[in-house]
């Protein structure tokens, strides 16, 4: 166990009230988050089973002013997850609580804890014949609270919202220790300030997300999948209007994806088998899922003809079973994967009004080529204006190469995000990643309000410290 030998006496107060089964050695996984931009240290690592056991290990690092770290499934790509600086901190893992305490079928209501890997949730709730909605790329192995605490986003955001849209009520451990019991099933509830939605996307800087009460959906009868060929961005977001006045709320998923990220698939992984013969300049991953009516593949072939009167469209797969929709699927969730293995000079999770995404993308381009010759791959949420827009060194070059222009770099790309009236992080969160972006680009009032929040509700600055805010 990795201690500082100021720890000992620390953790040998943990041992004595809650045992040694609690305290754990600290592996390198928890010392480092996916990108490898941070390495962090841990004094003490503890994997509590109940919600008791996180109040206690919260309480005895109060009394010590001791720092507390929570722990989710460290796929984190911003920061949070790893204390780079300061005292040693109390690393609290969630990973062993991991129950579904109950499912409410005829309420659509699931209640897990924090340390459920979201996959586990997504699997309970199949099981009663619901759905609970959010899905990401990481879905195996990040866990729901670490989703909750960073307002986690996904691939289904166009139609089922957030994390914070998909949370009735929260278990939580504040920092004082006191546990607010808080797993309201009520779908209205006026009773004062929402603690929920303070403690989501607060990155465990208000406390410990324990448990959440979770909507769930019925499940579409039907899903339909399929890759557009489009003409541009342009199109692609007059494709989105055309598929919601023919289908309405029955689009779930609408990602765009640039020539550069099926590049990197043939450069690096050539088992991914992709749609088109020829690799087209933009393309749409468009998921239907449908109750009734016309079959999902009928009204995706009746898009496409009416996208292709109207010029928007060039070609187009339609999957017929379910292994061509895995394949289609493969294409959008191993770009990060092959752009991992290629590895960014600078990597942006931003937001832009629809309506402006083609014009930011152009500008984009410009902005980042007179800088140095890059390859930029743009991908992602265009149904929620949501764009991973990562910047590569050239072919044969290492992004270690380009430390010296990583900060230029992301410092244009978030000046024209700015100018544009998007948001720098859409939906990854601050982490210590983005602290100083959020200081020069956050809203000052905003800043002093959440400033007061952290104040009230953690005067000894013990939760996640340098996470968020700036100390």
């Amino acid at each position: 166990m990795r201690l500082n030998p100021a720890d000992d006496s620390f953790a040998r107060s943990i041992r004595a009230a809650l045992g040694g089964d609690v305290l754990r050695p600290v592996e390198d996984r928890y010392l480092e988050e996916p990108r490898r931009r941070f390495a962090g240290h841990v004094g003490v690592l503890a994997m509590p089973r109940t919600v008791e056991e996180v109040a206690a290990l919260v309480r005895m690092a109060s009394d010590a002013a001791v720092p507390v770290v929570p722990y989710g499934g460290g796929t984190g790509l911003v920061g949070g997850q790893v204390m780079t600086d300061g005292p040693a901190p109390l690393l609290i893992s969630l990973e062993r609580m991991s129950n579904i305490r109950a499912v409410y079928p005829s309420e659509n209501i699931l209640i897990a804890e924090a340390g459920t890997i979201l996959a586990d949730v997504q699997a309970a709730a199949e099981e009663v014949d619901r759905l609970f909605p959010l899905a990401l790329a990481a879905q195996g192995s990040c866990r729901i609270g670490g989703n909750l605490s960073t307002n986690a986003g996904g691939v289904n955001v166009l139609r089922y919202g957030n994390a914070r849209d998909l949370c009735l009520g929260l278990e939580a451990v504040l920092p004082n220790g006191d546990v607010w019991h808080g797993l309201s099933r009520l779908r209205k509830d006026n009773t004062g300030y929402d603690l929920r939605n303070l403690l989501i996307g607060a990155e465990g800087t208000l406390g410990i997300i324990t448990a959440a009460s979770l909507k769930l959906f019925p499940r579409p009868a039907e899903v339909g999948t399929a890759m557009f060929q489009v003409a541009s961005p342009e199109a692609a977001i007059d494709l989105l209007a055309l598929a919601r006045d023919q289908v309405g709320e029955g689009v779930s998923t609408f990602e765009l994806i640039h020539k550069q990220g099926l590049r990197f698939l043939s450069e690096l992984l050539p088992d991914v088998r992709q749609p088109f013969a020829e690799q087209p300049e933009w393309s749409v991953l468009i998921e239907l899922g449908l109750s009734g009516g016309m079959s999902p593949a009928e009204a995706l072939m009746a898009l496409f003809e009416a996208a292709e009167a109207h010029g928007l469209v060039n070609d187009a797969v339609v999957a017929q079973s379910e292994a061509q929709r895995d394949e289609l699927w493969a294409v959008r969730e191993r770009i990060p994967e092959a752009n991992r293995l290629i590895g960014s000079v600078s990597s942006h999770d931003i937001s832009i009004p629809i309506s402006r995404i083609p014009e930011f993308i152009q500008r984009g381009f410009e902005v980042v080529n007179a800088l140095g010759t890059f390859r930029i791959n743009c991908f992602g949420h265009l149904g929620d204006g949501n764009l991973h827009y990562n910047v590569f060194p050239p072919k044969g070059h290492d992004r270690s190469d380009y430390d010296a222009q990583r900060h230029g770099v992301k410092r244009a790309v978030h000046d024209l995000v700015q100018s544009f009236g998007g948001s720098v992080s859409a939906e990854h969160g601050i982490g210590r990643l983005k602290t100083d972006d959020l200081e020069r680009y956050g809203d000052p009032v905003k800043l002093n309000a959440m400033r007061a929040i952290k104040t009230a509700l953690d005067p000894k600055g013990i939760m996640n410290p340098g996470a968020v805010l700036k100390g």
